[in-house]
């Protein structure tokens, strides 16, 4: 009998000895390393899948998509998983613009067909229900607008962060916030829903509103590339800035890097030049803000070579003036003629230190504040490293160096009775509901001259595109521009390269109730025509005259009822120069036929470019409508053709 009992025993002991060990074991993988084995399991079953957040769009003032963000797939088949394989391999290859054939071969032969994208939300369609597809989500950025203000704009880096411009300045609005998911995870690494997932939803980016006109920033680039071809340059930039509020409405540039021009370099915040005689308004403004000067106080011209002492041995330096003038200057007619010998004696009434915080008051030396990467502060030199030349040189624009945006301010200042605004390139941040978290308001930084100083400057101004001034060519038919040529010599790092020039026209318009503050430069123009009256000034009237021609325009026409100037129709293709007056009938966007001179022939300008076309069409009184691009085809109506004043010309263009 004892053997049975030992034998239960011995089985029972078994049993509550392995009981321990299962139980202990279990304790220790339980408890003592659970959070080891817990992890384990996640590692293996669960995976975190990121749920990429869309960026934010990027538009102009009005609305229109300059960079957005597209959602696509990559398509990935599992063969086993198809219903109808041959029916699916149908529908999927139609669908996604594939080989039938190789899908067909792909589907013998492989357990996983992979096919990439981008393929969008309307190519998928017809296959998001066919069981055995599967979809990999992602973003891409896409520019509608093409190369349109892609230097402001900036592009995204590898990572899909911003990597410049725009993209890059605010790119922790745009980006937003990515989500996660938990799903499940096979042998084979495919992924499944987990009946407990957990998501955290990813947070779309915010949309940014740029203060950008895309229809003046078009009128600008193309601008700036007929100028370069017109007059043989290796670049430029064109900035135009509304006064009142500081915002930048059209910013272009062009350089060339290796023989190639280069688009989308922002050459307008981030390369400093000496800007010549547009720089002379400034040291005036110190001359009149300290009374240091006279209305009727005049200098000797010195025939326009003058050799100036430097020292008390008897050493002088030779200044001569472009524009030969004979006899004695003032003030104002030395801005008139951008003479540099008279503000070069002008200049002697004032310290070193009272024209170096004239030039800081503007802004020059210092950043904008724009909100741009890499924005250049310029240069400007303390004045104890200043020379006995110094502050001669400076009057005449030289020996210190801006940016086209920081003039462009500085000229709004003068625009502005004297106060000088912050610029801007966001007009707007919204949430992706639409709702505005930002709107921009004007931001003054100081007052860069007394109110009494402006009006005389923007006088100044005026006499400069009026008889005699050194920008007639750039004044309008019906509005008065005012504004200042100005032709520096190129400096290369070491030294002035002489025959060699920086060229530049900064203008306000119109005078009475400015709008727009356009300044625009030529680097190197190599043609007949080098100076700034020959080249930008007349640039800066046409964009004008495209940009008063435009449909849709930046610029206020009920705001320009006020006083203009008055032209002369001879009939002729070009009319005669303006003469200046106070009693003008603007071209309204409706015109009153009752009101309005009679009905006038349609310019022949086939064969001409675009903006040719809409200045000769806006100096006969027409608007200008135009569809397509290039040389200018046709109009309507037709060449010769009578038409009211003030109606609108469509022009077709085409290669």
């Amino acid at each position: 009998m004892a053997k049975p009992v030992a034998r239960i025993g011995l089985i029972q002991a078994t049993l509550v000895l392995g009981a321990i060990v299962v139980i202990g074991r279990a304790a220790q993988f339980q408890i003592v390393e659970g959070a080891k084995w817990r992890a384990e399991a996640e590692r293996t079953r669960l995976a975190r899948k990121v749920l990429l957040a869309r960026r934010g769009g990027i538009y102009d003032r009005n609305g229109t998509a300059l960079a957005v963000t597209q959602e696509v797939y990559d398509v990935g088949i599992a063969p086993n998983e198809l219903r109808d394989r041959a029916q699916d391999a149908r529908t999927i290859a139609r669908a996604l613009g594939i080989s039938l054939a190789g899908l067909q071969r792909d589907l013998a032969t492989r357990k996983w067909v992979f096919v990439r994208g981008p393929f969008n939300g309307l190519q998928i369609q017809d296959i998001r229900t066919l069981r055995g597809v599967y979809f990999t989500e992602q973003y891409n950025r896409n520019y509608p607008a093409g190369p349109l203000g892609r230097a402001v704009i900036g592009a995204l880096g590898d990572s899909a962060r911003g990597a410049s411009g725009v993209e890059l300045a605010l790119d922790s609005l745009l980006s937003g916030t990515p989500g996660e998911a938990v799903v499940l995870k096979d042998m084979q690494g495919r992924t499944y829903q987990s009946p407990a997932r957990q998501d955290k939803e990813p947070v779309a980016g915010r949309d940014v509103y740029l203060t950008l006109d895309a229809d003046l920033q078009q009128i600008a680039e193309r601008a700036l590339d007929d100028a370069m071809s017109e007059f043989e340059a290796i670049g430029g930039d064109i900035v135009v800035l509304d006064p009142r509020s500081g915002e930048l409405l059209a910013l272009a540039s062009r350089k060339t890097v290796d023989g190639k021009p280069v688009t989308n370099k922002p050459t307008f915040f981030t390369d400093p030049f000496e800007p010549g005689s547009t720089a002379k308004l400034f040291t005036a403004s110190a001359l009149l803000a300290l009374k240091r000067v006279k209305p009727d106080d005049e200098v000797y011209a010195e025939n326009g070579v003058w050799e100036m002492p430097i020292d008390s041995r008897g050493d002088t330096r030779r200044i001569t003036d472009a524009h030969k003038t004979v006899g004695d200057l003032t003030l104002a007619q030395a801005i008139q003629v951008s003479s540099n010998i008279a503000m070069g004696k002008f200049s002697q009434r004032l310290t070193r230190e009272e024209q170096f915080e004239a030039l800081r008051a503007f802004g020059f030396g210092s950043p904008t504040g724009v909100e741009f990467p890499s924005e250049s502060p310029g240069r400007l030199r303390m004045p104890n490293k200043w020379d006995s030349l110094s502050k001669a040189s400076i009057a005449m624009g030289y020996e210190f160096e801006l940016t086209p945006v920081q003039l462009a301010a500085a000229y709004a200042a003068i625009a502005n009775g004297g106060i000088l605004l912050t610029p801007t390139v966001v007009r707007e941040i919204r949430e992706p509901n639409g709702r505005a978290i930002y709107r921009h308001r004007p931001e003054p930084v100081r007052r860069a001259t007394p109110p009494a100083v402006a009006d005389t400057l923007l006088d100044y101004l005026h006499r400069v595109v009026g008889k005699g001034g050194t920008a007639e060519a750039a004044q309008l038919a019906n509005w008065v521009l005012v504004g200042k040529t100005g032709t520096a010599v190129r400096h290369d790092g070491g030294g002035y390269q002489s025959g060699r020039y920086n060229a530049s026209f900064a203008a306000i318009f119109p005078l009475d109730d400015p709008q727009l503050v356009v300044v625009v430069k030529i680097d190197d123009p190599r043609s007949h025509k080098v100076y700034g009256g020959e080249t930008a000034a007349p640039l800066t009237r046409t964009m004008l005259e495209e940009a008063l021609s435009a449909r849709r325009s930046v610029i206020d026409r009920n705001r320009l009822a006020g006083p203009t100037v008055e032209t002369v129709d001879t009939g002729d293709e070009e009319p005669e120069a303006p003469v200046l007056s106070r009693v003008v009938l603007p071209l309204p966007l409706r015109p009153d036929t009752t009101t309005l001179p009679g009905p006038r022939p349609v310019p022949n300008v086939a064969g001409t470019t675009l903006r040719k076309a809409a200045s000769t069409l806006y100096r006969r009184g027409f608007q200008v409508a135009v569809h397509g691009d290039g040389r200018v085809q046709r109009t309507t109506p037709a060449a010769g053709a009578s038409a009211p004043y003030g109606s609108i010309v469509t022009v077709w263009a085409g290669e």
